[in-house]
């Protein structure tokens, strides 16, 4: 009579055990894709810092309005070139993290529970 039962509760034991695993896989793949995420604008935002500087460096030495013009526009045309690059290495970085997230979820949601 309560062997039904029985099996019922021990099946729902099973998948949320499954589910809980996933639960901990994906946070565990989050938390290693945030912290590559948060590297790469850390050295982004160092890369950047030093450009510039580099540039006003070259902008202070400029011995006329040509050449100073010539840096700037320079440097200005690098740091977009170098942010749009950024902007969508980080984007891909965000997918990968959301995949690399659900993947845990996919495979318990299309793992049988016996």
């Amino acid at each position: 009579m309560f062997e039904p039962l029985q099996k019922t509760t021990e099946e729902l034991q099973k998948a949320g055990q499954a589910n809980y695993d996933a639960v901990v896989r994906a946070y565990g793949e989050a938390s290693k894709s945030f912290q590559a995420i948060g590297q790469e604008l850390n050295d982004y935002t160092k890369s950047s810092f030093e450009n510039a500087t580099r540039a006003w460096e070259q902008l202070v030495e400029a011995k006329s309005l040509e050449r100073a013009l010539e840096i700037q526009t320079n440097y200005a045309k690098k740091a977009y070139e170098n942010w749009t690059a950024e902007v969508s290495k980080i984007g891909e970085m965000y997918q990968a993290a959301a995949s690399d997230a659900y993947k845990p979820f996919e495979k318990a949601f299309t793992k049988p529970v016996s």
